[in-house]
């Protein structure tokens, strides 16, 4: 007990010595690591977006309720989530408080099909966002075992990480694409969008 104590205060410790924003990414919190340590903050990840349009893929992987009422960064090719809430939410993640993410099986099959709509294969530059950098590590891990080599996750998510104190504690204002002042919108392109198929 006493090692676990020591463990999870180490954990804190080491996620409190990451300065968002930074690229120190040796620093990064555990849940935002990769296999791969390929990282991007949200203005790496726009510029290396706009500098080829054609040859770098963006994907964000949130679920279809985050694109839907959180907004998404107008420059993604695609919705793929990486985990999706089951169609009626039922079950409750104690965790994380909030209702439970289910692995989304359908998520390489889809990125495949849209790099090759995109005429991108396995070695193509993708670029993976999702809500604060945690599902984007593990979707990184995930790409990496099906062979892709160049995936790199925006640490930061779409909305960042939330302040800790002060008036907007719990809030997510810290840093990310949003608040970066990066191009997002509310409105959704239909060709973009993920349909379970």
């Amino acid at each position: 007990m006493l090692f676990l104590g020591l463990l999870s205060a180490s954990f804190l410790t080491f996620a409190a010595d990451w300065v968002p924003g930074s690229t120190d990414w040796e620093k990064l919190p555990e849940v935002k690591l990769s296999k791969s340590g390929q990282y991007l903050t949200p203005q790496q990840a726009y510029d290396m977006k706009t500098k080829d349009k054609a040859g770098v893929a963006l994907f964000d992987i949130r679920t279809r309720a985050e694109a839907m009422y959180v907004g998404w960064p107008s420059d993604a090719d695609a919705l793929v989530p990486y985990a999706e809430h089951a169609e009626i939410m039922a079950e409750w993640d104690d965790k994380r408080a909030m209702y439970k993410l289910e692995p989304n099986q359908d998520f390489v099959p889809e990125l495949e099909r849209r790099l090759k709509e995109m005429g991108l294969g396995k070695d193509a530059t993708i670029i993976l966002v999702c809500r604060s950098g945690d599902r984007s590590s593990k979707a990184q891990d995930r790409l990496q075992t099906a062979g892709y080599t160049k995936v790199y996750g925006i640490a930061e998510g779409v909305e960042g990480d939330t302040a800790k104190e002060g008036p907007k504690a719990g809030q997510r204002v810290v840093n990310g694409w949003k608040n970066a002042g990066l191009p997002w919108t509310y409105k959704l392109d239909k060709t973009k969008m993920y349909f379970p198929r």
